[in-house]
Parts: structure tokens; C-alpha cells; sequence
């Protein structure tokens, strides 16, 4: 992508905590009257899914990655940061190619994709997202340097080989092209489970990364960001830790052991923003950002 580049979090706009409506990819989709009322009532102190447009009061269910959930269109808070991550990091560009793996919204969502972007939807086993591409990360039939973008959310460590995965998405990418990718982050260093784990659509869990994923990226030619939320890049800087872990999440750990990669770190979301979108506890909220160098 030729004129991919970082953008930072200081374009965000004070009282939302979120950017103008100026790129496409942050304009509401229609809302409906009462949607305008409660959006109007909530403006101050509520909350604004940056997918869907929706704000009100609060969304759903606890803070959790995988909960807070728009009532619209049925985003969590790991749809909205990994989403933030894009409209941060990327520069829109229509024309631009995406691939976005296991998308776990719906045809709303993958209509309004389209009408943004040059959009595909692919999934490996299907029972869970229903896709236009069946695809194996570890053998991507896709030609070489055909993608500007790839998102995946929380799919690699469903991946047995990470290293042949992350060789294809090299591959596919286009010079100065990106992948996004999020993973659960439980501890610091990348393990197998200690015994067997499955997600949500009863998948198998093959790793629990850590931070050495960048070192795997690097080695596989990538320029590597981690994007993370203010609060944990101040508690990493710090060494400031929790009083209590996320039971899915050793986050001390995390801070204990988060030195050799500070200096990788990027801060995506300023405290505002990531209350507006509902990113809380703040270890919850990690993902890479994969550039393929540029020619």
C-alpha cells in the first residue's frame, strides 16, 4: 500500500475521544430516531461503537474483550479495538485489497466492509463463519503480493504452524502492506496449553502467545508495532502491576516481563477513547501491527 503509514491517536477530537467522521470508515451507519435520542442523551458519559456508529449509555454485558457488546451491530470490545487499530494505523484508501480471517460479525457488517474496501471474508472450518474464501493460513491460495490488509482477530493461535503462517502472510502481502493481527496474550512467553483449550466455537487452541510473537514476526521479515492501550503502556513504563489478574490473563506477568519490547510499543487509544469504546481491563487490548517493508 503506497501510502500506508502510521497515524496517531492525536487526531482524536476532545469530547468524544473518538476521530472525526471524516474517513468513511468511522461514519454511522443509519440510525434510527431513537437511536439519534439516546445518542444525544448519552453524548457526555456514554459510549460509541466505532464500527457501527451506535452510542448510548453503555453497552452490554461486562468489560471484557469478549463482552460489551454493541446492541447494534453485535461488535465486542476486541471487534472495536482491532477495528481501532485499522483506522488508526492505515490510511483509507477504497481501492485498498483486505482479507479479514473468521470475521465474527454479520452481513451488515460485511456489506458496509464492501462498500469501504476491495472486501474478503475467509474461514478454515466453517462452523462458526461462514465466509467467501476457504482458507488455511499455513497455505493461502492466494497469489503473491496480492493484499494490501489483513485482519485477524484472534486466529492464529488457532493455527498448528505459526511460522508457515506467518511466511504466507508475508507472501500475499504487497510491499508496505499490513496485517493486523490479534491473539489472546495470557502470559509473557508463547507456550501450548497446558492442557486442552477450546474457544467459544470449539476450536482448538494450539498456543498461548506472548511477547516474543514480535520476535517471530521480525524473523520472518516484518516491521513490528505492538499496539496497546495508554493504561498498559504506562503501567509497562512503570512496572506498575494489578491487584488482581483477568483469570484468563497473568497481566502482571505481562508488565514484569514487557522491557525488551517497550521500545515496539505504540499507544493507540488514549484513556478517553478506550472508555468511549468500552477497552477495559486494559491487558485485554494487544495486537500486532505486521508491516511488509515497502520497495
Amino acid at each position: 500500500m503506497t501510502d500506508a503509514g502510521p497515524s496517531s491517536s492525536s487526531g482524536a477530537v476532545g469530547g468524544s475521544g473518538l476521530r472525526s467522521d471524516r474517513d468513511p470508515r468511522l461514519r454511522p451507519w443509519p440510525p434510527s430516531l431513537r437511536e439519534r435520542l439516546v445518542a444525544l442523551r448519552s453524548r457526555r458519559r456514554g459510549v460509541t461503537c466505532n464500527i457501527c456508529g451506535w452510542s448510548g449509555p453503555s453497552f452490554r454485558g461486562v468489560l471484557h474483550s469478549e463482552s460489551a457488546t454493541c446492541p447494534r451491530c453485535g461488535a465486542i470490545a476486541r471487534d472495536r479495538f482491532l477495528y481501532h487499530c485499522w483506522t488508526e494505523r492505515v490510511p483509507y484508501r477504497p481501492g485498498a485489497r483486505l482479507l479479514e480471517t473468521s470475521p465474527r460479525l454479520g452481513q451488515a457488517y460485511r456489506r458496509r466492509m464492501t462498500e469501504l474496501v476491495e472486501y474478503l471474508a475467509s474461514d478454515y472450518d466453517e462452523r462458526a463463519h461462514r465466509a467467501d474464501l476457504h482458507l488455511d493460513l499455513q497455505r493461502m491460495d492466494l497469489p503473491d503480493e496480492h493484499l494490501d490488509v489483513i485482519l485477524t482477530p484472534h486466529v492464529l493461535e488457532h493455527v498448528p504452524d505459526t511460522d508457515r503462517a506467518l511466511a504466507e502472510m508475508y507472501r500475499v502481502l504487497k510491499p508496505g502492506g499490513c496485517a493486523l493481527i490479534a491473539v489472546p496474550v495470557p502470559q509473557a512467553r508463547t507456550a501450548p496449553p497446558p492442557a486442552p483449550e477450546y474457544h467459544g466455537d470449539r476450536t482448538l487452541v494450539y498456543w498461548r502467545f506472548g511477547w516474543d510473537l514480535t520476535d517471530r514476526l521480525e524473523d520472518h521479515g516484518f516491521e513490528t508495532t505492538i499496539l496497546v492501550l495508554d493504561d498498559f503502556l504506562d503501567r509497562a513504563r512503570e512496572g506498575r502491576t494489578w491487584e488482581s489478574g483477568g483469570g484468563d490473563v497473568d497481566p502482571n506477568d505481562l508488565v514484569t516481563h514487557a522491557g525488551p519490547y517497550l521500545d515496539r510499543m505504540v499507544a493507540v487509544a488514549s484513556v478517553e477513547q478506550a472508555r468511549r469504546l468500552a477497552l477495559a481491563p486494559s491487558f485485554y487490548f494487544i495486537v500486532w501491527e505486521a508491516r511488509k517493508p515497502a520497495r
